[in-house]
């Protein structure tokens, strides 16, 4: 009978540990974006994106400030967008107004 349920308990840890995973799958919005330079590992340093701020928010603008911070993903949050409280170091965020111009930048 004992080792029914370390079986079983193995096999209730390992089902617990499979949903941990993360597949490779990406919730960035669709902005997947090429390697970062090595210095930063690909880490998202806000501090290289600060000219965007009082800028419109554009694709482009995007692009330059995810390359300027080394991140490896971005992406452009709206004031009425629902995000999730998960803290992606490889991340940047622009935060626009309601008339789209970025008013802050972060990592996350």
């Amino acid at each position: 009978m004992f080792p029914t349920r370390a079986s079983l308990a193995t096999l209730l840890m390992a089902a617990a540990l499979a949903g941990c995973s993360t597949g490779g799958a990406s919730n960035d919005g669709g902005h997947a974006a090429p390697s970062a330079p090595a210095s930063n590992d690909g880490r998202c340093e806000a501090s290289g994106a600060d000219f965007s701020v009082g800028k419109q928010g554009s694709a482009q603008l995007l692009e330059q400030a995810r390359t300027s911070s080394g991140s490896q993903t971005a992406r452009i949050l709206k004031p009425s967008d629902v995000v999730t409280l998960e803290y992606r170091s490889d991340r940047l965020n622009l935060n626009v107004d309601d008339k789209g111009m970025v008013t802050r930048v972060n990592c996350g």
